[in-house]
């Protein structure tokens, strides 16, 4: 159970800090590309380089190893792609043209806010009083860090479009939960190739000119490891910790991208910087901290991803060397009932 949960959490971080780091980065290829052809870019190429990476590894890897998209999965994966690669990206860049940049970066902390609350109150993931106190810890210290003054006056129609970007967002991240036991490099190749065809394709209707080639390949680069790779790594997070606590750690970007403009834009050290890296750390602390454990009831289940042989699956195979290394088939789980630690992942998604 416990390197479950570590598994979750290192890729959580991991892709937190991919995706802070490639903030700063983007600012600074938005002096050459129109911001929304810029947010195409970015999904493109975090679409095409996990592509490449697929098609290599599926020529390359065991068929074992492969995990299969089971069809009623589909409607879940197409509610994520479109809730999440077209309309929140958007809806962003709707209110971002009627609204300040200080109010846009403390509403988009929002995000994190609704992906719990739906998590909690529509799909049922269990959390506890120290979770939310941790949520709300590491919450707080993201819109200390992107505090910059009293917010400015408008006509609050900006404000309400990236509210419903980070709303369409939030959908997205607990609709992914629902296919998180499948191959993560193919559903965020899929999400990247979609937004980044939608996003590149509006950008450029809207009159956007296309750069040289190398700064399209800066923003690909920059797309691929903060976009791509930072997806894939939190959708292993969420088939390990499930939506609230993926969410409170991925939270943490703009401490990563606030640390990366530190060193190298040399942007001077502040206090808002000091309170939030403490608030984000004692968040992070009652979350690693938790334990939750209890009797539970495992109900027949029939799916396909990663695994060896534990507690939680034990089913027979026609080769002996399968039962010794992780693998992959579709198979059953009988019903189950054990106490253990656990967390809300693809097997522990019970009611309390």
């Amino acid at each position: 159970m416990a390197s479950t949960k570590h598994i979750g959490v290192y890729s959580a971080f991991l892709a937190a800090g991919l995706f802070g780091v490639s903030t700063p980065l983007a600012k600074v290829l938005l002096t050459r590309l129109d911001p929304l052809l810029l947010a195409g870019l970015l999904y493109l190429g975090a679409g095409v380089g996990l592509a490449a990476i697929v098609v290599t590894r599926h020529r390359n890897q065991p068929k074992s190893t492969v995990v299969s998209l089971p069809r009623s999965d589909l409607p879940w994966l197409a509610g994520a792609v479109l809730s999440g690669g077209v309309v929140g990206p958007l809806l962003l860049m709707v209110g971002l043209a009627r609204t300040s940049a200080a109010n846009a970066s403390l509403l988009l902390n929002s995000e994190a806010v609704l992906t719990t609350v739906l998590a909690w109150t529509v799909f049922r993931e269990h959390f506890s009083q120290r979770i939310v106190w941790g949520m709300m810890a590491i919450v707080v210290g993201a819109v200390v860090l992107s505090w910059v003054g009293r917010p400015e006056g408008t006509s609050g129609v900006g404000e309400l479009l990236i509210a419903l970007a980070c709303l369409a967002w939030a959908v997205d991240n607990n609709l992914t939960r629902m296919v998180s036991g499948g191959d993560s490099s193919v559903i965020a190749c899929v999400k990247g190739l979609v937004a980044g065809g939608v996003n590149t394709a509006i950008g450029l209707l809207r009159g956007a000119a296309l750069p040289d080639a190398w700064v399209v390949f800066g923003a690909g680069l920059v797309g691929f490891f903060g976009y791509g790779l930072s997806l894939q790594l939190f959708i292993l997070a969420l088939r390990h910790l499930g939506t609230a606590r993926t969410g409170a750690y991925f939270s943490t970007a703009p401490f990563a991208g606030a640390l990366v403009a530190l060193m190298i834009f040399q942007t001077p050290l502040t206090l808002a910087f000091l309170a939030a890296a403490l608030l984000m750390a004692f968040g992070v602390w009652l979350h690693l901290s938790e334990r939750h454990e209890h009797e539970h009831t495992h109900q027949a289940l029939y799916h396909d991803h990663h695994h060896v042989h534990d507690e939680h699956h034990q089913h027979e195979h026609d080769a002996l060397s399968a039962l010794s290394k992780a693998h992959s088939h579709p198979h059953q789980h009988r019903p189950l009932q054990h106490k253990h630690p656990h967390y809300p992942d693809i097997h522990h998604r019970h009611t309390h």
